[in-house]
């Protein structure tokens, strides 16, 4: 019998955790499940799920956890996050040389980055490849995977996605560090995860887990050549 998923499929579908965009790199097509006849992908829910579980694995066995988000939306979940599992936090803008640069007064020396989106989350990734730390990232299907290590496919800009998505990470690591013991041991409830009244203003806007077809944006800076092979 196959192993059920961490949450009923219905929390994850109705979270919209499995609905891409409209842009499909090569990269992100291995977890495409089907292209609905709007032009949005759907991601595969049984890879998210298993990708969740390897991430939370290999998180929980890091003593120093950055998470790093310049998206408005996350804020809030990577803070509570942070707390429950002892991470540290950088919202907005990533101030170069904090990975890289040891004169730096903000200067950590992180074990594994968490990144929200490889896109937007750019400068903390390039830098993570220069000093060498893993990078785990939630990727759209419209990201490049290119220097990341773990992948965990999701729709990673839904506030609805993102919470669910950190509020099982945070249960999942703490499971695995044997903090609690079971999923009924967790007592911190999803909305815990996002600022109040953020979801009902998401369902207000029309939001949910429909998909507007996202634009790249252009921008002007050079990766650093991967240490993938």
């Amino acid at each position: 019998m196959s192993e059920e998923f961490l949450v009923p499929q219905e929390r994850y579908l109705a979270s919209g955790i499995h609905i891409g965009t409209k842009q499909r790199t090569k990269q992100m097509r291995h977890f495409v499940y089907k292209i609905r006849p709007d032009g949005l992908a759907v991601m595969n829910l049984r890879i998210i799920d298993e990708r969740i579980r390897i991430a939370a694995k290999f998180l929980a066995r890091a003593k120093k956890i950055l998470v790093v988000s310049r998206k408005s939306v996350a804020h809030h979940a990577i803070e509570k996050f942070s707390e429950l599992v002892g991470a540290k936090t950088v919202k907005g803008r990533f101030m170069p040389g904090m990975l890289t640069n040891p004169h730096y007064e903000n200067f950590y020396e992180a074990d594994v980055v968490l990144i929200i989106d490889p896109m937007s989350d750019y400068q903390v990734l390039n830098e993570a490849v220069t000093a060498r730390v893993p990078i785990v990232a939630i990727c759209d299907t419209l990201n490049e995977t290119n220097d990341v290590d773990i992948v965990i496919p999701a729709n990673n800009k839904g506030i609805r996605s993102i919470t669910l998505l950190f509020w099982l990470l945070a249960k999942e690591i703490l499971k695995e560090r044997g903090e609690i013991k079971a999923d009924e041991d967790f007592k911190h409830k999803i909305e815990d995860f996002a600022k109040e009244g953020a979801f009902r203003e998401s369902r207000e806007r029309g939001r949910g887990y429909e998909r507007r077809e996202y634009t790249r944006p252009r921008r002007g800076f050079t990766r650093p050549r991967s240490r993938r092979k």
